[in-house]
C-alpha cells in the first residue's frame, strides 16, 4: 500500500501545472540552446580571434538583466585565464569609462541593441579603435552594425508566457558566454594547474592542491646515511616527527626508508647497534611533486602507510604526511 501511495503522489506530482510549467519553460530554452549552437559561423570565429588578440583585459558591460548575465561572463573569463572585468554602462557614462583602456577589448550585452545606456560605451570603443563584441537578437540594431564582431541571437521564444521577461534569451547569452570563455581557455592551453591559482579557496581548491603545495622541505626532511648506526636514525626520526627517516647513498638517492614499522619488525637487544642499512625498507613508494595532493592520499591509504618521500631525478625534495591532505581538506 506504502508503494502504491508513493506512486500515486510521484504521478499526482508529475501532472501538476507547475510541473508541466517547468517543463515548458527548460524545453523553450533548450529549443533556444539548440538554434543557437546551430548558428555558430564565421562571426563567432571572428569574436574569439578578437578576443584572443587583447593584450589588455575584456570588459564585458550590458544593462538590466543582460548585466547580471555579463558579470557572470566576466567572472568565467577571469577565472579561465583571461584578465577580464565588468563595467556598468551607466557609470561608464559618468567616469568610469576610464577604466577601459585601448588595449582592451569589449564585450557589449543588449538583447534588443538600442539600450541607451550603452550609447556611450560603443562612442568610446569607436573613436578610439578598441574592439567590440556584441551579443544581441537584432542583426540591423545599432550595437550590431558598430561592433567588430556581432553575435545574433537566433529568433526563438522567451519562456515567459507573456514574451517580456527575458528568460531563453539571457540563457543563450549565457551560454554564448561560456562557449566563449571555453575557445580562449583551449587556445591558451589553460591547465588544471592554472586553474588552481584562481581557485585557490572551497573544495575545488582544495581538489586542485598538488604535493608541491602541502610538502615539508629542506632542513625539515629526515634524511640519514645507510652507514650510520640505528642509534643515529632512531634521534632523526624523533626529531623530525614523522615516524620514518629516509636513506641516502652515496650519490643523494633515496636508496630506503626506517620507518615504525621497521623498528618493530627488527626490535632486539642490539638494534642500535645495527646499521641503517641493515634495517631499511629498499624501494619505497614515493610521488612526484607535481602530483595532485589526492593521489598522495590515495597511495597513502592504499599502501596503509603515513608519509611519502617526493623525488626528482631520484633525489628527495620533499615529504609529504598524509596529515597534512587532512588539514588541507584533501578528501
Amino acid at each position: 500500500m506504502q508503494h502504491n501511495a508513493k506512486t500515486t503522489e510521484a504521478s499526482s506530482t508529475a501532472a501538476s501545472p507547475d510541473i508541466a510549467s517547468a517543463r515548458r519553460v527548460l524545453g523553450l530554452e533548450a529549443e533556444g540552446l539548440t538554434a543557437l549552437a546551430q548558428s555558430l559561423g564565421a562571426t563567432f570565429q571572428k569574436a574569439v580571434d578578437v578576443l584572443d588578440a587583447t593584450e589588455g583585459r575584456i570588459i564585458v558591460s550590458g544593462m538590466g538583466k543582460s548585466g547580471h548575465v555579463g558579470r557572470k561572463i566576466a567572472a568565467t573569463l577571469a577565472s579561465t585565464g583571461r584578465p577580464a572585468q565588468f563595467v556598468h554602462p551607466g557609470e561608464a557614462s559618468h567616469g568610469d569609462m576610464g577604466m577601459i583602456t585601448r588595449a582592451d577589448a569589449v564585450i557589449a550585452l543588449s538583447n534588443s541593441g538600442e539600450t541607451p545606456e550603452l550609447a556611450d560605451l560603443i562612442g568610446y570603443t569607436r573613436r578610439f579603435g578598441i574592439p567590440l563584441v556584441a551579443m544581441t537578437s537584432r542583426e540591423t540594431s545599432t550595437l550590431a552594425t558598430q561592433a567588430d564582431a556581432a553575435l545574433v541571437l537566433p529568433r526563438v521564444n522567451e519562456a515567459c508566457p507573456l514574451g517580456l521577461a527575458p528568460t531563453t534569451s539571457t540563457t543563450m547569452m549565457l551560454a554564448l558566454g561560456d562557449a566563449l570563455s571555453v575557445c580562449l581557455l583551449e587556445r591558451k592551453g589553460f591547465t588544471a594547474a592554472d586553474f588552481q591559482i584562481f581557485h585557490p579557496g572551497g573544495q575545488l581548491g582544495r581538489r586542485l592542491l598538488t604535493v608541491r603545495d602541502l610538502m615539508h622541505t629542506g632542513a625539515r626532511l629526515p634524511l640519514i646515511a645507510p652507514g650510520a648506526p640505528m642509534s643515529e636514525a632512531i634521534v632523526e626520526m624523533s626529531a623530525k616527527s614523522f615516524g620514518c627517516v629516509g636513506v641516502l647513498d652515496d650519490d643523494g638517492r633515496l636508496a630506503g626508508i626506517v620507518t615504525d614499522g621497521d623498528l618493530r619488525r627488527h626490535m632486539s637487544d642490539d638494534l642500535l647497534a645495527h646499521r641503517v642499512a641493515d634495517v631499511m625498507t629498499r624501494g619505497p613508494k614515493t610521488i612526484r611533486s607535481s602530483a595532485l595532493a589526492a593521489e598522495a592520499l590515495r597511495i597513502l591509504n592504499t599502501m596503509a602507510v603515513t608519509s611519502l618521500f617526493v623525488l626528482e631525478d631520484d633525489k628527495p625534495v620533499g615529504l609529504i604526511h598524509i596529515h597534512d591532505c587532512l588539514r588541507a581538506g584533501v578528501a
